[in-house]
Parts: C-alpha cells; structure tokens; sequence
C-alpha cells in the first residue's frame, strides 16, 4: 500500500507530554521501549530514584555508575533502600505505575509498541488500551509490510528490570522469520552502534540481531537504547540500520515513508 507513514520513538524515559504529540500525520505510532524513568543521567533531579532518595544521592550513585563502580553503587542502594525502610518492590512498582498510567493514555491509535529493559512487562496489558499493540518475538503487517518485534535487553552488571539470557533472546529473534522491518530496544552488536559517546562505554548489542540482519537482510533494523550513539546510522549488508534516537530529549519521532 502505497503512502504510508510510520513514526518509530524509542527510550521515551517518562516524556508524555511529546509523547501524545508522536503520532502526528503518520498512519501509525511505533515504540520500541523504555517508558519509565527510574533516573535521568542529564538531569538527577528527575525519576523515581530521586523522588524516593533525593538529588545528592542521585548525583552519587550516576558517579558511581558512571565510573562502572557498580558493586558500590549497588551497596549504596541497598543502604538508601533499609534507611527508607519501604518495601522496594512495591515501592517502585506504584511509582511506575502512574508512569505508566500517563504514558499508555499518551499513545495514538494505532501504536505498536515492546519493551526496553527498564520497562515492568508484566504490567503492560492493564495500560494498554484498544489501538495499542504489544508486541515480543512476534509480527505485524503494517501498510503492507511485515515487521518484527524483539523486547527487552541482555544481561548487564546495571541490572535493569527487562534483561534476559542471550539464549532468550536470540529465541525471539528467531522467532520472527523473515521481515521487511526489525524492531528492537537495543542495537544489533556493531561497535559503531553500541558505542555512547558521553558515557563513554559500549552498550549491550545483540549478536544475534545481528546474525539475523545478515541472513535475513531486511529493509530496515530500527532500534534505540544508547542514547548518544557513535554512529545513528550506517548499513550492514543490504540493511540499513537506524538509531531512532533518544525520544527523552529529542521529543521528535524518525519517521519511515514508503
């Protein structure tokens, strides 16, 4: 079908409000995850983890993990979480909770949407109203092309809520078959774009994203999760591959035409 616009946000990190404009004069909406915002690297001020503890022990813990000091970042949240003295779990379930209440309200219709790793999945079906479509390790056809899916992130020392084994995930992927357009959070496992140019580190790529666009060959591999990427775009094979950037900051979906 000829005409079609897709606009594709990826780490949306809590930003509703250019969130309800992202569908705009596009045929549908696509997200390719991390709704919540749990701490903004650029502004501490912001998610939950300084809504809970405060500023200063915001700023400690993004210089901790920001050396990769991740053992003693961790000891530092478990000591902010006994001196809270709420039960973490439930804690920051309600907090995403009403994220995600105004992020799913936020949605167009049609949206298709899957997770990123700092997303909750199983909460996902209570927001979701009618015209949005969650998908994981599965297809959809849109204006005549088919597209994949692939939620979630790999195992990392952050410990994020959606990581999972690179078994797992490799499943999924190919699970999908043969599509025109593969969507995921993280990037296919090429330095260029896993490389975060501001943190100054590589980000987990998938190799079996990877594997799956050089036999394959689909159109296009969409993606996002590193927010200042080396590279936003380049080609491997017949593939172009697109970061659709960091929708948090950005506010502007990438939009696909054909």
């Amino acid at each position: 079908m000829p005409g079609t616009r897709v606009n594709v946000v990826s780490d949306v990190h809590g930003n509703a409000g250019d969130l309800a404009r992202a569908g705009e004069g596009a045929d549908a909406l696509i997200c390719l995850g991390d709704l919540v915002l749990f701490l903004d690297y650029a502004d501490h001020s912001r998610g939950i983890f300084p809504e809970l503890f405060g500023t200063a022990n915001a700023d400690l813990i993004v210089s901790l993990r920001t050396a990769r000091r991740f053992p003693e970042a961790r000891e530092l949240a478990r000591r902010l979480w006994a001196e809270l003295g709420l039960e973490r779990e439930t804690a920051i379930e309600e907090a995403v909770r009403r994220q995600y209440a105004e992020l799913f309200a936020a949605f167009p219709t049609p949206t298709y949407a899957t997770y990123g790793n700092v997303d909750m999945p199983d909460l996902w079906p209570e927001y979701a109203r009618p015209g949005t479509t969650i998908l994981d390790g599965q297809r959809a056809e849109i204006g005549g092309r088919v597209f994949g899916f692939v939620g979630g992130g790999l195992q990392t020392p952050m410990r994020t809520p959606y990581e999972i084994p690179d078994e797992e995930y490799a499943a999924k992927v190919e699970a999908l078959g043969e599509v025109d357009v593969l969507c995921s959070h993280i990037p296919p496992e090429v330095p260029e774009l896993t490389y975060d140019t501001v943190a100054r580190r590589f980000e987990r790529g998938s190799s079996a994203l990877l594997a799956a666009i050089r036999r394959t060959r689909p159109r296009y591999a969409l993606f996002g999760h590193v927010h200042q990427p080396l590279a936003a775009r380049m080609r491997v094979g017949a593939t172009e591959c697109v970061n659709v950037g960091h929708f948090a900051s950005t506010g502007r979906p990438w939009t696909l035409e054909w």
